[in-house]
């Protein structure tokens, strides 16, 4: 039996569901925690609650709902475009509020008019909110994965730089430490003399040394990484370690990231920063344009959303699309694009998907003020 109560307002919200052509889907409150440790990031791994099977298997409470519902689309086989709904308890330790609570939301999958799909799925989670709470002012912020991915692409930063800036967007702080180490670097220590050496040299007398130290130490190339593995990760490290943004490119990255409009203001903004920067940013600049005029198709008033260049959400697997639905700094829907998590998670095709998720405990303590 559950521990909490279904907030009184979810045969309503399953109504909304309904009027939205969507097909409610259930899944098992124990899950395999192999996806959420994968895919979901940092911010939900330290949330989630874990325990193992007689078997070994790692198993968690479910987290969240995404993942779920993708792994049993791809269970059942079944086609799209199809649009999901959902309605029930998740777990996870949070810094305010129960560590039990509801949660409900849309996945839409396989729709290839993303564009649509993204403005319909916004549109959707300001509707809702405004029925469930009439009256009430929301904020509404939008950000882009796929748009800082293009601009820091574009800076020609190596790849494994790339990798490490568009993991951490979203996450302010972590991107800020990676600027400045960027702006600073400092060589990698805690080498051996020897081996420090050997970097710089041949990559075959450091891939001999590597062999040698783990034969003489025990360890088995079965059991890790092969001496070959290693001395690669190494030199990635130490080029890392190396590289250092000019600072003209620091700078442009900077002017980025402090982007703050109206989303009506913010093709052309965009736009403009890409021409008077130089940076080619056709295809995410195109799908932002695209995805702003659709959203205004259906009626949302774009002045009334923020466009924030450095707005992300705490989860890894989003690729384009990312948004926030909220009232007195309480966050009560969020969601986004992620394109990619379906062959992830194990489709035989790309299944393009966007969706977002609503937090039932904080709309019933907005709706009881």
């Amino acid at each position: 039996m559950p521990l909490i109560n279904m907030p009184e307002f979810s045969t309503h919200l399953l109504d909304e569901f309904a009027a939205r052509g969507t097909a409610r889907i259930d899944t098992p409150v124990i899950q395999p925690a192999a996806p959420f440790l994968d895919m979901a990031g940092e911010d939900l791994r330290r949330r989630i609650f874990l325990t193992e099977s007689e078997t070994g298997e790692s198993l968690c409470l479910r987290p969240e709902f995404t993942i779920p519902v993708c792994l049993r689309h791809i269970e059942n086989a079944t086609g799209t475009p199809r649009r999901y709904c959902y309605l029930g308890e998740v777990f996870r330790q949070r810094r305010e509020g129960d560590n039990e609570f509801y949660q409900a939301g849309i996945e839409d999958l396989g729709e290839t008019a993303t564009a649509n799909a993204d403005a319909r799925a916004v549109n959707d989670a300001m509707q809702i909110l405004h029925n469930l709470i009439p009256g009430r002012r929301l904020n509404v912020t939008l950000g882009d994965q796929a748009v800082f991915e293009a601009v820091v692409r574009a800076l020609g930063l190596p790849g494994g730089w790339q990798k490490r800036l568009i993991q951490s967007f979203g996450n302010n702080a972590h991107l800020r430490h990676l600027l400045m180490t960027l702006a600073s670097p400092q060589a990698e220590t805690g080498l051996s003399p020897e081996l420090a050496a050997l970097l710089s040299q041949d990559e075959a007398a450091l891939i001999a040394h590597i062999d040698r130290t783990m034969e003489e130490t025990g360890y088995s190339t079965n059991a890790s990484r092969s001496p070959r593995e290693i001395a690669a990760r190494l030199k990635e490290k130490q080029s890392l370690a190396e590289t250092r943004l000019d600072g003209s490119a620091l700078l442009l990255l900077s002017e980025f990231l402090s982007l703050e409009m109206s989303l009506s203001e913010a093709p052309a903004a965009l736009a403009g920063f890409a021409d008077a920067a130089g940076l080619a940013m056709g295809a995410a600049l195109v799908t932002f344009q695209a995805r702003a005029e659709a959203m205004a198709d259906l009626g949302v008033d774009l002045t009334k959303v923020t466009y924030r260049a450095a707005f992300g959400r705490p989860l890894d697997y989003y690729t384009g699309l990312v948004f926030e639905v909220s009232r007195d700094n309480a966050v009560l829907a969020g969601g986004g694009r992620f394109d990619r998590l379906m062959t992830l998670l194990g489709a035989n095709e790309d299944i393009p998907a966007v969706g977002f998720s609503l937090w039932l405990d904080r709309i019933e303590q907005a709706r009881a003020r």
